[in-house]
């Protein structure tokens, strides 16, 4: 299962930066990956940036959240894509929550109060995207 969702996250990842890319290609292995922690992330999460598109804003990630983990109810300015390459993710909208499994994919509409949190024993591992600006508001304010 997990090498087909790394098939799958590999795929995913070149279509898009083939698409969307004006300069240069992007080609990531997880095991060579410079992960990296900013102070203001969840204490053992971490992440790796792939691709940042100046023009529209968009951004691709590799990130990774410890068990447990649980994300604050918030909502993106641009649409946003996750597909799962280890761990198992809890992603809903309102009271519609659904599973994410090892090669699951997401697509959370922009401006929609999105819920989740990684129901696993082992980390949550996904690859995420933006179409535009990532900037998040979180619920109620």
């Amino acid at each position: 299962m997990k090498i087909t969702a790394m098939v799958a996250f590999l795929t995913l990842a070149t279509a898009f930066s083939s698409a969307q890319s004006t300069n240069a290609a992007v080609v990531v292995n997880l095991d060579k990956a410079k992960w990296t922690r900013e102070a203001k992330d969840a204490p053992g999460s971490e992440s790796v940036v792939l691709r940042e598109d100046s023009k529209t804003g968009g951004l691709e990630l590799l990130v990774s959240y410890p068990p447990g983990h649980v994300f604050t109810p918030h909502s993106h300015e641009s649409n946003e894509r996750i597909l799962l390459i280890e761990g198992r993710l809890a992603v809903g909208q309102g009271a519609d929550q659904k599973v994410l499994e090892p090669g699951g994919y997401a697509f959370l509409p922009a401006r929609e109060v999105q819920r989740m949190s990684c129901v696993s024993k082992e980390r949550c591992r996904f690859y995420v995207s933006w179409d535009g600006s990532p900037r998040s508001r979180a619920e109620g304010k």
